[in-house]
């Protein structure tokens, strides 16, 4: 919540653009340009610089609205013909009024100095138009590289975001399964049977793929099925019942790419909701294929009063990360469905991954 907030906030920020340091070299360039061109490229005298002086005032005033009224309202927003009409009238309007009050305003209030015409109205209106035309264009390109740069911080905090979301989400995934795990490990102790050292080595290696695996931004879909696999024999030391989970196998590439961890809390949930250890139940299916970009995933169990333990606090933990998680790095390429009947509780999982 709190990183949402800081992107929002630098959101706004970036909307505001101080126009101190733009404008600052813009006018300062056109100063010492015009300034040459009115001195004639001799050493600059004092009417020289009323003049450039007064000029540059001529030109802010059009300028600026073009700056703030004309390209946000018209030009950024893809009014291209009404841009250009205004653009048109505010350079003709401002540049005729120049060459027919400048002199006259300089003569009022600087008596003291005569004022001989720099420009004729021809070369003012000529002036008026290069300026405008080209202070637009380094106005788009400082815009352009400005909220261009302002982007890339919002991406980059944007995907410092999701690797935050995604941390905190193994981070839930992983004690929830070690969870789990001690209990088996703790009953099989009691029982003293001889299968706990076999069953010490496999939850050894997965909580290794967990720890360690999970970390990556892909993995293979091998190293998924053998984590799948592990766990499945690992809860066969739990589970009386032979055969409590059967897994079907399509799979063109088994170096297909998928998110870590995506998989597992799924098999979880229908041990933990879908098999009661007392009696005889309906297997756990598993039917898993893959071809080119696609990957299905699709698990079955027994509806053992799913919906009333899905409402636990920890029940819930798998089914809520794989929805987070798929949000996070699938965006618009996955679907997740959960279907049930009063028998049966299925969920689907497919995934478009073109980068696989």
């Amino acid at each position: 919540m709190m990183q949402n907030l800081n992107i929002n906030l630098f959101e706004r920020k970036a909307n505001y653009h101080r126009p101190l340091v733009f404008n600052g070299v813009l006018w300062s360039l056109a100063f010492v340009i015009l300034l040459f061109v009115f001195s004639k490229g001799n050493k600059p005298i004092t009417i020289d610089y009323i003049y450039t002086v007064t000029f540059l005032i001529a030109l802010a005033i059009p300028a600026s609205i073009n700056f703030y009224v004309l390209m946000p309202k018209l030009l950024k927003k893809e009014r291209y013909i009404a841009y250009i009409l205004a653009f048109i009238f505010n350079l003709v309007v401002f540049a005729y009024l120049s060459t027919w009050l400048l002199e006259p305003i300089l003569d009022l209030l600087f008596t003291s100095f005569f004022f001989i015409s720099y420009l004729t109205k021809e070369n003012i209106f000529f002036v008026f138009t290069i300026f405008l035309v080209v202070s637009t264009l380094i106005k788009l390109a400082e815009d352009w590289f400005y909220f261009n740069k302002s982007e890339n911080k919002i991406l980059r905090l944007k995907n410092q975001q999701i690797e935050t979301q995604l941390s905190a989400l193994r981070a839930q995934i992983n004690p929830h399964f070690l969870f789990n795990s001690l209990n088996v490990i703790y009953a099989l102790a009691l029982e003293q049977k001889e299968g706990i050292t076999n069953a010490i080595v496999q939850l050894s290696d997965i909580l290794r793929y967990v720890i360690y695996d999970s970390d990556n931004e892909q993995v293979s879909l091998k190293d998924e099925i053998k984590l799948l696999k592990n766990y499945i024999a690992f809860q066969d030391h739990r589970v009386n019942t032979p055969n409590t989970t059967k897994l079907e196998l399509e799979i063109e590439n088994e170096d297909f790419k998928i998110y870590p961890m995506l998989l597992l809390p799924l098999l979880e949930n229908s041990y933990k909701h879908g098999i009661d250890t007392s009696k005889t139940e309906q297997p756990i299916t598993i039917t898993m294929s893959q071809a080119n970009s696609k990957f299905e995933f699709i698990i079955t169990n027994k509806n053992l009063d799913t919906n009333n333990q899905l409402r636990d606090k920890h029940s819930g933990v798998g089914l809520e990360n794989i929805k987070n998680n798929l949000n996070l790095v699938y965006p618009n390429n996955h679907q997740f469905e959960v279907s049930e009947t009063s028998d049966q509780f299925k969920v689907r999982l497919s995934i478009n991954n073109d980068n696989a």
